[in-house]
């Protein structure tokens, strides 16, 4: 394996898709590491393990190195260590990046109704299961605590849901099965800010106009304004809205930019998305499922 000198060092940030993507014999670098990668061999696994998890997410969930592990694999490449000393700015897992951001890990409570999320044979098949845990979030009561099964630590999540307020308490029952569970820490959680608060509620008289001559009534429509949210609120909070559209409704979501994730994401889903992006100021984006 070798790259041209001017080849983009891998960075902790990356995804493991991408990584892959430039030479998929970078598999056995994982593997070297830990044999919790081995299930990266598998297509089918990595369709989605790759696509969620960040370099150093699979360094933690490995309980390696993240500078041996980025190291190896720039090495891989024919990329220097001092080519790879002053890397890009990281680029952020859809799911987020694990680390000091996380939720912490405590102790949940015994006596709390508990709602089960089980992930694992969607994980196993190639299925994003992202859309089905936050649609649990959202629906998740005060009281309740919500258990998340998975093939693997999802460290990814921790974070999403530490951002939102949430601790956890993470346990290994066999090497291919994880239990995290998740609670309302009433302590932890801070107020919205301003901006947060405003995304909340889009006036679509302003904006109706943008989306294109195909959109239904304005009292079908749902708007979701997720400007000014940092990656990757914006894509957890449509495919959450997306898991409660009613039939005969649209969702439109305003932004600043493309999502570039998100669409490929509403095909396997079986949506279908039509794109603004004619204004500098922003992107209007309708979702609805075909007839």
């Amino acid at each position: 394996m070798s790259a041209p000198a001017t080849a983009q060092p891998v960075v902790a940030g990356d995804r493991v898709n991408d990584v892959l993507a430039r030479d998929e014999a970078l598999v056995e670098v994982f593997v070297r590491h830990s044999s919790h990668f081995t299930r990266l061999r598998n297509r089918t696994m990595r369709k989605v393990m790759g696509r969620l998890v960040t370099v150093g997410d699979a360094a933690r969930i490995a309980s390696v190195a993240v500078d041996a592990l980025v190291r190896d694999l720039n090495a891989a490449l024919g990329i220097s260590s001092r080519d790879a000393a002053a890397p890009a700015t990281p680029r952020a897992s859809m799911l987020g990046a694990g680390g000091p951001d996380a939720a912490p890990s405590r102790t949940h409570p015994s006596d709390a109704p508990v709602v089960e999320v089980d992930v694992r044979q969607d994980l196993r098949q190639g299925r994003e299961p992202l859309a089905r845990i936050m649609a649990a979030v959202s629906a998740l009561r005060e009281d309740e605590v919500l258990q998340v099964r998975a093939i693997f630590h999802p460290v990814p999540l921790l974070t999403v849901l530490g951002k939102r307020g949430f601790a956890s308490e993470s346990h290994e029952n066999a090497p291919d099965d994880w239990s995290v569970w998740f609670w309302r820490d009433a302590g932890d959680i801070a107020p919205p800010s301003p901006r947060t608060r405003e995304a909340d509620a889009v006036s679509p008289r302003t904006t109706a106009a943008s989306v294109g001559a195909h959109s239904p009534a304005d009292d079908h429509t749902v708007w979701l304004d997720v400007r000014g949210l940092q990656p990757p609120e914006p894509l957890v909070r449509t495919l959450a809205a997306l898991e409660t559209l009613s039939d005969g409704y649209q969702l439109v979501q305003l932004n600043e930019r493309v999502p570039q994730l998100l669409l490929p994401m509403l095909a396997e889903r079986g949506f279908a998305c039509e794109l603004d992006d004619s204004r500098a100021d922003q992107v209007l984006l309708r979702i609805w499922r075909p007839a």
